[in-house]
């Protein structure tokens, strides 16, 4: 009965400890994180100095949010939807709004431009840095498979012709 009563207050203390632990989004991930980009296509690698900035404006709604590749900066704003759901926004600020979904520490987004598919990921799992990548797909080279009956569906591939990865720390 003594380890019953032990075990019960052991999963209560680190249910409540885990609790009181949970990063919110964007909130407790906030800074300025750096690194390399490595970016892999048909031609071969290549890797160019990579930024991403997150921080905060004077709008509890809105996020700064800088990708600088090569020096080069990109401003966009993120922007809070419904943040108990997951639910935001990157605003590019010219008109480009793209829809991101935040779920166990990793910002998604999927996107069509240009005949192009992209997805992006920015997996904040790790305590001071981010691991940020991007997945390219030329929406002409989709591939059919499948659709010989009613139990086997038609199955679309988009082949991955670039990839972009990036480990960056936290300044």
């Amino acid at each position: 009965m003594k380890n019953i009563i032990i075990g019960f207050f052991l999963l209560v203390f680190s249910f409540s400890y885990s609790q009181n632990n949970e990063k919110i989004f964007p909130d407790d991930f906030l800074g300025i994180y750096k690194g390399e980009l490595s970016i892999t296509t048909e031609n071969g690698k290549q890797k160019i100095p990579m930024e991403f900035h997150l921080l905060a404006t004077d709008s509890i709604h809105k996020f700064d949010y800088k990708l600088v590749y090569n020096k080069a900066p990109r401003n966009y704003t993120l922007v809070v939807k419904n943040k108990e759901k997951g639910l935001f926004e990157i605003d590019e600020n010219n008109g480009i709004i793209l829809p991101t979904f935040f779920n166990e520490n990793v910002l998604h987004s999927f996107f069509e431009v240009q005949g192009n598919f992209l997805s992006t990921r920015l997996d904040f799992t790790s305590e001071n840095s981010l691991a940020f990548e991007i997945l390219f797909s030329r929406l002409q080279n989709k591939t059919k498979t499948g659709g010989i009956s009613k139990e086997i569906p038609e199955v679309f591939g988009y082949p991955i012709t670039v990839f972009q990865k990036a480990i960056l720390k936290k300044q």
